[in-house]
């Protein structure tokens, strides 16, 4: 019994120590959070969904605690940050006017973080659907599913954040409403960033300069190769290191918006770490995109397409 207590013990230390770590980073990040939109407009309902059940990203609670701190500053925004997929149902769904995926990596097996979720019956996601059959967990995966890709469709806005991208990763439609795929990354390395448009709207934040910094160069598959976006960063692939030379055969675009019915999206591969995250440009950046997916931010997004 004394273990159990020393285990649950050290579980809530390292779990404040790590909270406290978090709101420490925050604290000096401060400076850098935009205290105001680049659009005024009516205040907006948000979810930041952060559930991660693969790859769990360690800026994940950075991300949370920052975008917080941006809905407090601005107060363009009301934020409702999650982990529940229950907010996927069409009954809750609806209330809001934007979705944040906060690098939402599903497990390799699947690759489905619905289905992930509701197939563990263990955790403390899983256990209220201990009672569907594997037929109804499929059966609700694809509902909640759906239901994403309607919220868009009908004019909502999506805001995709570095590993997100691989939240239902074999889906051909969340590929094509998102524009691409996750396929793969070599090591975290400097990355080198062109501004694709350097009048663009979207891209003022970096102020006409190119982007260098630290990431994982994300390669892209699957819609990907439609070019059905307007990119707005693209990775200088002859300064990366260890790649494959097929890496170099298309343009690789990190960052870009797009369409999807009446709706909006907006993908951004920087991020994985919280440095990103500590730089003015990249948190107005972000904040840019926010309003683009609401809709608010008016600016060209038409397709380049494949040539």
């Amino acid at each position: 019994m004394k273990s159990v207590f020393t285990l649950i013990f050290l579980l809530v230390s390292v779990s404040s120590f790590a909270q406290g770590k978090v709101e420490k980073w925050l604290q000096s990040v401060e400076e850098h959070i935009p205290s105001q939109t680049t659009i005024t407009a009516a205040k907006k309902k948000v979810l930041l969904f952060s559930l991660a059940t693969g790859y769990k990203h360690s800026v994940i609670p950075y991300v949370d605690a920052v975008m917080t701190r941006m809905s407090e500053k601005t107060d363009a925004f009301e934020l409702v940050v999650s982990d529940d997929i229950d907010y996927f149902t069409k009954a809750k769904i609806s209330q809001f006017d934007a979705i944040i995926l906060n690098n939402n990596c599903s497990d390799r097996k699947e690759r489905n973080l619905f289905r992930d979720v509701l197939i563990n019956k263990k955790d403390k996601f899983g256990a209220k659907y201990k009672d569907l059959s594997s037929s109804e967990c499929d059966q609700l995966a694809a509902q909640l599913e759906q239901n994403l890709l309607d919220f868009v469709y009908e004019g909502k806005g999506l805001m995709v954040l570095h590993g997100a991208i691989n939240m239902l990763n074999n889906s051909e439609r969340i590929s094509k409403m998102i524009g691409g795929s996750f396929a793969y990354h070599p090591k975290f390395q400097t990355i080198t960033l062109k501004l694709v448009d350097p009048k663009h709207p979207m891209v003022k934040a970096f102020g006409g300069k190119e982007v260098v910094y630290k990431d994982e160069p994300y390669i892209l598959n699957k819609a990907y190769s439609d070019f059905n976006f307007k990119p707005l960063l693209e990775m200088d692939t002859n300064k990366l290191v260890k790649i494959k030379d097929s890496v170099k055969e298309m343009p690789r675009y990190m960052a870009w918006i797009k369409k999807h019915g009446k709706g909006r999206v907006f993908y951004t591969a920087p991020g994985h770490s919280e440095k990103t995250y500590e730089r003015a440009s990249f948190l107005q950046f972000y904040l840019d995109g926010l309003q683009y997916t609401l809709g608010d931010l008016k600016c060209d997004d038409s397709p380049i397409k494949k040539q």
